[in-house]
């Protein structure tokens, strides 16, 4: 028996060169072998070697058939076909979503007299009766207090403070019923989790199509409501639901995770592309913020998905201003060297703000997460959306919503402007509504007036209302905020004296959302993308440099990868250094006080056995040795392999019973007669584990885990298996060295 199993062995492991599958496991003739449980993280390298068998199966049939020619024309252009699905789908919602949000947050305000479907903009195009000082009146708009008791002035204003407060509670009630009734996943900007996912995490139903329907719906509510947050990050979100649904119409896709994450980091590009009318942005944002794994092949994938993405979001055009975004300017003045003294000023305060809304917001949301405040959601939503619409109404600036409010402080003052922001006076004293004066003064020789001072005062209350509800906001159970939207009201009141200072504003702007999200590249090609200012990217490469130096030294962590952590995801970070001086023995299980190793041997087990052995432990695999007594390691296999293995066994092979033996090996062992079948497992055994040794030092233990995107990796000594370290033994490892808590990586 023993040399049979030392043949076994033998031939199992040394396959000849030429032989076209390299480990058996593979070979998927049990439906769900090879798939993964629900919060577990997928095998990259196992992954991959099925993509790459079945890539050369294919190849090798299409040059002996004309069929099987076609199939494999039809398999390497399903790629693209896929792509341009994404793009089409992820357009379509991003433009029905821009119309829906803006129809419902001005229907808090008042209803169109020709269509209640209309918004005000809309409503106000077609009358003859608006005028150059007041463009958003007009009859056919009416205000809440003016269909009630027919007058807006005076104490009636109250009547629509009421309903625009009404307007707002339902929106977000009816948000965060919504996703705690059907989709809980819905909840959040989804960016933290999408980063997860990618690096190989399994987290069911966070792609699927209840949360797709939910987060649209809801994201149209949560915005409407006047919650300061915005649908520019839970964008994402969905066209990576799109995406993973979509992947289902596609076999290898649909049967391969690796395959599918690369789809997915295509997706996240087509999100920023719809989110900001930035197509490169997007493909670069996905490149350098969210992806684990982003081969070649993925690259020219994105540009193609957000390139259809921007063409279908444009085609819409759902602001009627045929740009792809609401708010859009153009830089032509050229800047000259002493401004980059300022721009690296700016570049220093946006790191200090980044850095203090990331501290202040995390501090807020652990608050939410270990106190009774986090067991009542609906009751907070509806707090926050309460104090939010009570005290924004009866400030202009905080009663728009997000992407009209932007629209107005990017855009420049023309020397006919009705703005109050471009409230300038003469010098004879005339004020900006007097044509004559106008031509005879330029903007930069006026002076302020009356309301551009009221305006002032308005914007700092609305600086500081932002800054405060923004924190309290992220992390409820709604559509959460986006911080690239956030940061451009926040900083734009202090910057707003003059008009010539929207390109301080944009370098504050970016400065900010690179303290908060800690990009670089990406966010430089977004904002060129949004304003075509080419001949200001040097200086915003200094100051997006210089805020995330800043921010870098006082936190190592964007908000994604905090919140990441807070939520204890399984996320190993790259940028992160691994600099401790510890062997994989220090961190391998078992540790001396632990119960021994749970393993299989090769041969020897009955099924029964191996039953108990899987119930008794929650294990998600086990090692495979010759013996107990001599635990020479010959392979790993996963749990659920196994489990769907045995069940198989037991209802369509004949004779199986509990005392039946299981065997790993490929040829059977000498047995008596009368034994009933054994169970050979053989197929679902990984022959080729990756292997350390006890003295290999962590840090080449942490790089093989990043580069490889292992789950598990086995300990041995001269062949003889010792432990097992896996990806969560890593990061509690790296937190108890960095003085955290190492039991809070744990997905909850």
């Amino acid at each position: 028996m023993q040399c049979c199993t030392q043949i076994c062995r033998v031939s199992a492991d040394w396959r000849p060169s030429n032989s076209p599958k390299l480990i058996d496991l593979l070979d998927d003739t049990v439906p769900g072998i090879g798939t993964y449980e629900d919060f577990n993280t997928i095998d990259w390298v196992r992954e991959k070697s099925k993509d790459r068998d079945r890539h050369r199966e294919i190849t090798n049939k299409s040059k002996h058939s004309t069929v099987a020619l076609l199939f494999s024309i039809s398999d390497a252009f399903s790629g693209w076909l896929l792509m341009l699905l994404i793009g089409l789908m992820s357009g379509a919602l991003a433009g029905g979503i821009d119309i829906a949000a803006h129809w419902m947050t001005d229907l808090k305000e008042g209803v169109c007299l020709n269509g209640f479907w209309f918004n005000h903009e809309h409503c106000c195009w077609a009358s003859n009766e608006t005028t150059f000082q007041e463009r958003d009146k007009c009859p056919q708009w009416k205000t809440w207090a003016e269909l009630m008791v027919g007058v807006s002035e005076g104490s009636v204003n109250v009547l629509n403070h009421f309903m625009y407060v009404s307007w707002a509670l339902l929106f977000a009630f009816l948000a965060v019923i919504l996703v705690r009734a059907f989709a809980p996943y819905a909840c959040g900007s989804g960016i933290p989790e999408i980063k997860t996912i990618l690096s190989g995490f399994i987290i069911r139903g966070y792609l699927g199509k209840w949360t797709l329907i939910i987060k649209t719906i809801t994201l149209v509510l949560a915005v409407s409501s006047g919650l300061s947050l915005g649908k520019e990050g839970p964008l994402v979100h969905v066209a990576c639901c799109c995406a993973n649904i979509l992947c289902h119409f596609f076999t290898k896709y649909r049967r391969n995770e690796a395959k599918r994450r690369e789809v997915l980091s295509a997706a996240s590009a087509v999100g920023v592309s719809v989110a900001f009318g930035a197509p490169i942005g997007g493909v670069l944002f996905s490149l350098e913020e969210v992806s684990y794994y982003f081969p070649l092949k993925t690259l020219w994938r994105s540009f193609f998905a957000a390139l259809v993405a921007a063409f279908t979001l444009r085609s819409i055009n759902p602001f009627g201003n045929s740009r792809l975004v609401l708010f859009y300017v153009e830089f032509h003045t050229p800047w000259h060297l002493l401004e980059l003294i300022p721009f690296v000023l700016l570049g220093i305060f946006g790191g200090l703000w980044g850095a203090f809304f990331i501290h202040a917001n995390i501090a807020w949301c652990r608050l939410r997460k270990n106190t009774r405040l986090g067991h009542y959601p609906v009751i907070e939503v509806l707090v926050v959306t309460l104090l939010t619409a009570l005290l924004a109404f009866p400030i202009e600036y905080t009663r728009m919503s997000s992407s009209e409010l932007i629209s107005e402080l990017f855009n420049d003052c023309g020397l006919l402007d009705s703005s109050k922001l471009c409230g300038y006076t003469s010098n004879s004293g005339s004020t900006s509504g007097s044509v004559n004066a106008t031509a005879a003064n330029g903007l930069g020789a006026r002076l302020a007036g009356p309301g551009l001072y009221t305006a002032m005062w308005q914007l700092a209350l609305a600086l500081v209302f932002k800054m405060l509800i923004t924190v309290a906001t992220f992390g409820i159970k709604v559509t959460d905020l986006d911080v690239f939207l956030k940061a451009k009201q926040n900083i734009r009141a202090v910057l707003r004296i003059k008009p010539q200072n929207d390109k301080h504003f944009f370098f504050f702007l970016i400065s900010t959302l690179g303290g908060v999200t800690r990009m670089t590249v990406s966010l430089v090609v977004i904002m060129f993308e949004l304003t075509g200012g080419l001949e200001y990217i040097v200086p915003l490469m200094a100051a997006t440099m210089t805020s995330k130096w800043v921010a870098d030294a006082l936190s190592r962590e964007s908000i994604y990868e905090a919140h990441i952590r807070l939520n204890g995801y399984p996320f190993l970070e790259a940028k992160e250094e691994f600099r401790h001086k510890t062997l994989a023995t220090d961190v391998m299980r078992p540790r001396q006080s632990d119960p021994p190793l749970s393993v299989l041997t090769q041969s020897g087990m009955s099924v029964e056995e191996v039953e108990r052995l899987i119930a008794d432990t929650t294990y998600s695999g086990f090692p495979v040795v010759i013996s107990q007594q001599s635990q020479r390691l010959v392979g790993f296999v996963l749990r659920r392999d196994l489990v769907i293995s045995l069940e198989n066994a037991r209802r369509h092979q004949e004779g199986v019973v509990s005392v039946s033996a299981v065997l790993f090996t490929e040829c059977d062992p000498p047995a008596s007669p009368s034994a009933p079948p054994a169970v050979k497992l053989h197929n679902i055994l990984d022959l080729s584990p990756f292997t350390v040794t006890v003295h290999t030092p962590m840090e080449i233990v942490v790089d093989i885990f990043r580069k490889l995107g292992l789950r598990q990796c086995l300990v041995i000594q001269n062949g003889r298996l010792l432990g097992i370290i896996t990806k969560k033994d890593i990061l509690k490892h790296m937190a108890q060295m960095a003085n955290r808590d190492p039991e809070s990586i744990l997905f909850n």
